[in-house]
């Protein structure tokens, strides 16, 4: 994996271990040479994973709507920074760039980010790594509900294991790199419908 891309939160959540974990995943990715892709701002969880890459001299892109430039307050000291017209063609330029996606906790905008890139998983459009950093069980909430559209027939058994799911920035990054994506991807078929 040369570029992985991280989504996160505008904010920095109530409590520090968020922010910690955040600015520790971009100190990680540079220590690895991983480049950063994210959403280019320089607040919240997206500034703290940043500004950990960066102060390990590691390459960051950040991908900024326009209309959240002055919203979100772009970072000034990234390696490069795109701006974009839509939150569609962020998305799009994000999943471009990168050779595997995580999502550290974050609210309706990074679940919406991560969720789609994950569709497109489904679906076959990619077969990237999709890592859920679970920060003091963050995530325990939603790995759940995924486990519950299994159980009610919503959701494939092979497609949960599309979900890399770690507590710890090292172990997940192990992990995304021992990733095997599957060869097929069924996602429907006119005998189930």
């Amino acid at each position: 994996m040369k570029r992985i891309t991280v989504f996160c939160a505008s904010s920095i959540g109530i409590e520090t271990i968020y922010e910690t974990q955040a600015t520790l995943l971009g100190q990680t990715l540079a220590k690895q040479n991983i480049e950063l892709v994210y959403g280019g701002a320089n607040i919240g969880l997206m500034g703290a994973v940043a500004n950990g890459a960066l102060m390990e001299h590691g390459k960051v892109i950040g991908v900024l709507p326009q209309f959240l430039a002055a919203k979100e307050i772009a970072h000034e000291s990234l390696t490069e920074l795109i701006i974009v017209e839509s939150m569609h063609e962020r998305k799009t330029k994000m999943n471009e760039l990168c050779d595997g996606v995580i999502s550290l906790p974050g609210g309706l905008g990074t679940l919406e980010e991560f969720f789609e890139m994950m569709t497109w998983a489904q679906l076959g459009l990619h077969k990237k790594p999709m890592g859920l950093l679970n920060v003091d069980g963050y995530f325990d909430s939603l790995i759940h509900m995924i486990q519950t559209m299994v159980a009610k027939g919503f959701l494939k058994p092979s497609d949960q294991n599309l979900l890399i799911v770690s507590n710890t920035v090292d172990d997940l990054l192990q992990k995304m790199k021992n990733y095997v994506a599957p060869t097929t991807i069924q996602w429907i078929d006119k005998e189930t419908v």
